[in-house]
């Protein structure tokens, strides 16, 4: 198949596993934010992301090595499985051992005792979800990646309405219901994958955990520097502004998602072609032709999105956080550069350079942790959010630099300036005017502009992505 066709077909099968569970969390946010407080809500985020960033440290982020290994075809696919059960296994274990230390960490009105049996269970679940996710993804079974999305969206609205809903369980309902689906997605994968003919402790190529292991331990401190750039920001709200602000920042952060929902689509498929034909001749064309369609399209979702915050935030959320809408603008620029930044990610991911991810990535976590400490006191949420793009920019900086090494990716500096530029015009005058005819009417002629710069890349997206469409209903 043409290496551009696959990108469209891997794209289309993504994209129906992920947008359903993406748009979901969109659309539950109006039920979540009336059954919670702000205070909750943000206690609620505090519990998810300390999860987030629990998971690669136990787990040794061992479900990237299981992606990155069964994507070779030379390797046993059972070895490869096999090394994240046992690694996961074992890094949960010694985890243990350190629930007292966890249990007294306390920021304000937020303690982590008061959830500490549940981020365990979080801890295991979600860790082997995400490494059966990311090894069947790997095998190439991706319409099964595809239809667990879909099955984690059924369950994920099921157990939310249910636990947070009819239970009324408040903060330890939202998290259980999380749990409960990702336990769904493990026996989904068990069964149609069969997972277990892979898992044989007893039978495995010499030298196979060592290999993954050297590839994804550096990628610990790297999960953990991204964490800090997206999510310490959080923490440091909830300190020095407290829990109820944090609960409007985290709803703020739900509407750049909509950048983030259609960059994963796309980078899911992306990372595998990208693996696949790093080894061609015009793999620098094919690098640059694949980002200028995707940066385009980045852009320009981002643009559409500030020009309808407001009204996205009037319909998600309950009329108590529709003040949150005032730090989206900033944050969907920040999502943006963490978007392209992804992009450049699947360099080192095919060349296995995992330390050069971590060193580029700790510049930027650097950055959003001196920048939120002078930003936060002065300007509250917002200052997060301008640390945050500050951070991504400082990452973007070093990793387009280094990643010329491998191979000259043409970003088109002077277009991506001018994409900034419009960005950063639309978000001041949102914030600055906040409603009216005339801001909405510049708002749109932004928009315009942004489509136009980029009609080109878009023109080629949409038409890998219906040509396939159209060839896959004749053949049906």
């Amino acid at each position: 198949m043409d290496k551009y066709k696959k990108l469209a077909s891997n794209t289309i099968i993504f994209a129906i596993g992920t947008f359903s569970s993406k748009v979901l969390s969109f659309l539950l946010m109006p039920f979540v934010t009336r059954m919670m407080a702000t205070g909750d809500y943000g206690s609620a985020d505090l519990v998810q992301q300390t999860v987030n960033v629990l998971i690669p440290i136990v787990t040794l982020q061992v479900n990237s090595a299981a992606l990155r290994f069964a994507l070779d075809k030379a390797k046993q696919k059972a070895d490869v499985l096999t090394v994240g059960v046992r690694t996961t296994l074992l890094g949960f274990i010694a985890f243990l051992l350190f629930a007292y230390p966890i249990s007294l960490i306390q920021i304000n009105d937020f303690r982590l005792g008061d959830y500490i049996v549940l981020i365990y269970i979080f801890v295991l679940i979600s860790g082997f979800r995400q490494l059966c996710q990311q090894f069947v993804r790997g095998s190439g079974h991706v319409k099964l990646f595809a239809i667990d999305g879909i099955i984690a969206t059924a369950t994920t609205l099921l157990f939310t309405i249910l636990f947070l809903g009819v239970f009324k369980w408040g903060v330890t309902g939202y998290i259980v219901a999380i749990i409960a689906s990702d336990f769904c997605s493990i026996i989904f994968y068990v069964f149609t994958a069969k997972l277990y003919r892979y898992v044989k402790p007893h039978l495995m190529e010499k030298g196979i955990a060592g290999q993954m292991l050297k590839y994804c331990i550096p990628l610990i401190p790297t999960v953990i520097l991204w964490w800090i750039i997206n999510v310490s920001d959080r923490y440091m709200v909830t300190y020095f502004v407290g829990s109820s602000a944090n609960g409007l920042y985290t709803a703020a952060s739900k509407i750049p998602n909509f950048v983030i929902l259609f960059s994963q689509i796309f980078i899911d498929a992306w990372q595998l072609s990208a693996v696949d034909e790093y080894d061609s001749q015009d793999r620098a064309r094919f690098f640059t032709r694949v980002f200028r369609v995707y940066s385009g399209g980045v852009f320009t979702v981002a643009s559409a999105l500030i020009l309808f915050c407001q009204l996205f935030t009037k319909i998600l959320v309950a009329p108590s956080y529709y003040e949150s809408w005032n730090y989206v603008p900033i944050l969907i620029i920040a999502t943006t550069f963490s978007c392209i930044v992804n992009f450049l990610a699947s360099v080192y991911m095919a060349e296995k350079k995992s330390l050069m991810a971590l060193l580029t990535a700790s510049s930027g976590a650097i950055t959003n942790i001196v920048l939120n400490l002078v930003f936060i006191p002065k300007m509250g949420a917002n200052g997060a959010a301008l640390a945050t793009v500050c951070a991504f920019l400082v990452v973007f900086a070093t990793r387009g630099a280094n990643t010329r090494r491998y191979i000259k990716i043409d970003f088109n500096l002077p277009l991506m300036l001018l994409e900034t530029a419009l960005l950063i015009t639309q978000s001041v005058l949102m914030l600055t005017l906040k409603s009216g005819v005339v801001l909405y009417a510049i708002e749109a002629v932004m928009l315009l502009a942004m489509l136009l710069v980029n009609i080109k890349p878009i023109k080629e997206l949409a038409g890998l992505i219906l040509n396939k469409f159209i060839k896959k209903r004749r053949n049906n």
